[in-house]
């Protein structure tokens, strides 16, 4: 039997806890029902604030966040969009070609804000710290900042989209960004009338999520069960893993 930790000092609440949770799990990729409301200033750099203190490889901070407003730049990022988004359509077919048509992927001109996260990979110099074996880790450091500011900004009763139906390279050109600069993501920003109870793709039909003890090995991959993590069969552990499905409210 595996001994509980004695040192519980820096464990959150009850109350604090199932925050954290309720914004993870109603994080939405918003796509519509964007209001007209603007961000006030204090809302929108809490919300940059909490994707600045993410976790980065090396200490590298290799992110900027590039806050776009004007109506102009947005209609030229939204041309490129319907540019791409029809040549993707041409790899579906059939019922999933007609499905791809109706889904609403993007609210590049709704949103108040759009915002652009980038990455620079030169930041920190030739030789950062924990990198040199994995140079992708300041990719991956860039993504943490970007699920930092997408949960930060559900608590805020913010809405977020990744729009990523676009070609960088003349996004570069639209937004003047470098070109040793990597674009990582395009988010649509802004206050919504509502967030929707799944996600709407898995409402639409697209996909399901998977359940998480077909996602989850012990040790070895592929070994389902793992004795002295609290599990000993996949019945017992799918018991315990289906209690993270339905936070409490």
């Amino acid at each position: 039997m595996t001994e509980k930790p004695t040192n519980n000092g820096g464990a959150f609440s009850l109350e604090e806890r199932e925050a954290v949770y309720r914004a993870i799990f109603e994080r939405r990729d918003v796509r519509k029902n964007f209001l007209p409301d603007l961000i006030p200033e204090d809302s929108l750099r809490r919300i940059l604030m909490a994707a600045h203190h993410a976790g980065s490889v090396g200490y590298m901070q290799p992110w900027d966040f590039l806050v776009i407003q004007r109506s102009e730049t947005k209609q030229a990022v939204k041309n490129l969009f319907l540019q791409a988004n029809d040549a993707a359509a041409l790899h579906y077919q059939g019922e999933a070609a007609g499905l791809y048509r109706g889904l609403k992927l993007e609210g590049i001109e709704e949103a108040p804000i759009n915002i652009c996260v980038t990455c620079t990979r030169e930041r920190g110099g030739p030789a950062v710290l924990g990198r040199a074996t994995v140079p992708e880790t300041d990719l991956y450091s860039t993504c943490c900042a970007i699920q930092n500011l997408w949960l930060s900004a559900r608590a805020e009763g913010i809405g977020v989209g990744w729009v990523s139906i676009l070609d960088y390279a003349a996004l570069k050109e639209v937004l003047g960004i470098p070109q040793p600069v990597w674009i990582i993501a395009y988010l649509c920003v802004g206050y919504v009338s509502g967030f929707a109870d799944q996600p709407d793709l898995e409402k639409a039909g697209w996909r399901k999520r998977m359940p998480l003890e077909q996602l989850v090995h012990y040790e070895t991959w592929g070994k389902r069960t793992g004795q002295g993590f609290g599990v000993s069969d996949p019945e017992q552990d799918g018991r315990a893993l289906s209690s993270l499905d339905a936070p409490a409210k």
